[in-house]
């Protein structure tokens, strides 16, 4: 198949069927798989393997660091922190003269930053631009450590937001590239389980820096110390190793890459488009189903607050700090094995993601319902009913995967993804002003604003099934669009001569609805 040159000239109309299209308008994709369209279900699967072993363990690891990293501050409240920096308790959880709290500050940063996150991911190439704000976060993460009061501390999670922003958004950008819809509910699962994986590791590096004894250096500045230095070491190898897209990335031969693309045609998404179009953003900010997703992600991350809090939550049960520390450790396991059920249970059965959301919820609400109905002295049981509420991560990871599969046209996506990582923040910002002094120490009312937000997640999930069940309907009841049929771009190859590909519509870089024959999995 030879390499090829994209000409940014318009092409000439040769017959009346022909587009006018420039090949920047088109996805990259386009002239690099030419007429082939068809690939052989065998070499399919082997180059869905070889793409896994190169770049899935790089995902785990760094998402299992993210997490790890921007829960340290939870983990340093029982090892010291609060009162080296002193902090008084009310500094800690709400400082009035910034009004933030320290949980709060990381995610106001990291919605201001997300959108231009999403743009620089655009425009730069995704896994360059990812490996610079790894290595940013680091450097603060061990910075961390000489921070003597609440104005250090307010900086440098400042930063971790502002880094992080480029994550989770990167990686629904880069699944969405190498696999196809069904592989992604399974591999954004995967990835996202790491989070669990985090909580268990954290959890002994937390009890090892508790029994690290020297004169200057408390626990708490070395779990810093060691968690920077992981995170500049996966820095390093992700510059070094994780590809910018199938149609560069550095482990694929040529014909590898081109049969990459091909493989995952049936997303109708393409790969990517590095020029940014405004129609494609308007269209996402009055697409409902834009402001569905957002919505389920503020309110499905209200209580996501418990991730910082849920040191401070078990401790107040009667556990010492000890037990307190290596508890969080089921809180990972029961992530993991939650996560890792649900998405395969919603990629074994077509159209499911909604419904196994829904009872994936049913046991944070009796969760909920244990802490708050529970006598104070069963703490055996509230700490059940505090591990209740960790199953329903899976309906977040579905929405995740789903959201990717359901959208079309690479600026779309960029813009619906910050979005929904927009209104993450939001929910993640403002839960901690819920835990108040006032409601201690049964915290009902916060208790009780979670089992309504995963109430309203539930009836969300079902509604967005609905609207998109009810958008393909109406879309098998139109004529064939005969708009996008004839497309076709330049290529000039090595010898100088010019060949004309015909680029299909999964290629021309569409939204789902330019694209009717597009239709959303549900």
């Amino acid at each position: 198949m030879g390499s090829s040159e994209y000409d940014e000239k318009t092409l000439r109309t040769e017959t009346r069927h022909h587009v006018e299209v420039s090949t920047k308008e088109v996805d990259t994709a386009a002239a690099l798989i030419g007429d082939a369209d068809e690939i052989d279900p065998a070499e399919a699967i082997r180059i869905r393997k070889k793409i896994d072993r190169h770049i899935l363990p790089l995902m785990c690891v760094l998402y299992w660091v993210q997490f790890m990293d921007k829960t340290t501050l939870g983990s340093s409240a029982i090892l010291g922190i609060t009162t080296a920096t002193h902090l008084t308790t009310n500094q800690y959880y709400l400082n009035t003269a910034f009004d933030f709290r320290l949980g709060t500050i990381f995610y106001l940063s990291y919605l201001v930053f997300e959108y231009p996150q999403n743009l620089a991911l655009q425009k730069f190439p995704v896994g360059k631009w990812m490996s610079i704000n790894i290595f940013v976060w680091s450097v603060a993460l061990c910075c961390h450590a000489a921070c003597t009061n609440f104005a250090g501390l307010f900086i440098v999670r400042l930063i971790l937001g502002m880094c992080e922003g480029s994550i989770t958004a990167g990686f629904m950008i880069v699944s969405s590239m190498f696999y196809t819809r069904n592989e992604q509910t399974l591999r954004v699962g995967y990835w996202f389980l790491m989070n669990g994986t985090a909580q268990i590791i954290s959890g002994f590096i937390s009890f090892g820096s508790l029994h690290i004894h020297t004169s200057n250096f408390e626990p708490w500045q070395w779990l810093m110390i060691i968690t920077g230095a992981i995170t500049f070491v996966t820095a390093i190898c992700f510059l070094l190793f994780f590809p910018d897209s199938p149609t560069n990335a550095w482990f694929l031969t040529p014909e590898e890459r081109a049969l990459a693309v091909i493989r995952i045609k049936e997303n109708q998404t393409g790969v990517e488009n590095k020029h940014f179009k405004k129609e494609q953003m308007i269209e996402a900010l009055l697409d409902p189903k834009t402001w569905m997703f957002a919505l389920f992600s503020a309110l499905d991350n209200v209580p996501n607050s418990l991730t910082n809090q849920r040191a401070l939550i078990v401790s107040s049960f009667g556990f010492t700090n000890l037990q307190t520390t290596l508890l969080g450790c089921v809180d990972g396991l029961i992530e993991i094995v939650t996560i890792w059920t649900g998405v395969n249970i919603a990629a074994r059965f077509p159209n499911s993601r909604a419904y196994v959301g829904f009872v994936y919820f049913i046991p944070n609400l009796v969760g909920v319902i244990v802490i708050n109905t529970l006598p104070w002295s069963d703490k055996v049981g509230l700490l059940f009913g505090q591990w209740l509420t960790g199953v329903g991560t899976t309906g977040f990871v579905l929405s995740l995967s789903w959201l990717s599969s359901v959208t079309a046209g690479h600026t779309k996506r960029i813009t619906t993804n910050a979005i929904m990582l927009g209104a993450y923040c939001v929910g993640n910002a403002a839960a901690p002003f819920m835990w108040q002094a006032k409601y201690k120490p049964r915290n009902h009312v916060p208790w009780t604003i979670i089992g309504i937000c995963y109430g309203i997640c539930m009836l969300l999930l079902l509604a967005i099934r609905f609207h998109l069940y009810r958008q393909n309907k109406l879309r098998e009841l139109e004529p064939h669009d005969e708009q996008y049929d004839d497309v076709y771009i330049e290529r000039v190859n090595e010898d100088g001569t010019i060949d004309e590909i015909k680029v299909e519509k999964e290629f021309l870089d569409l939204t789902d609805q330019q694209n009717r024959d597009f239709r959303y999995v549900l």
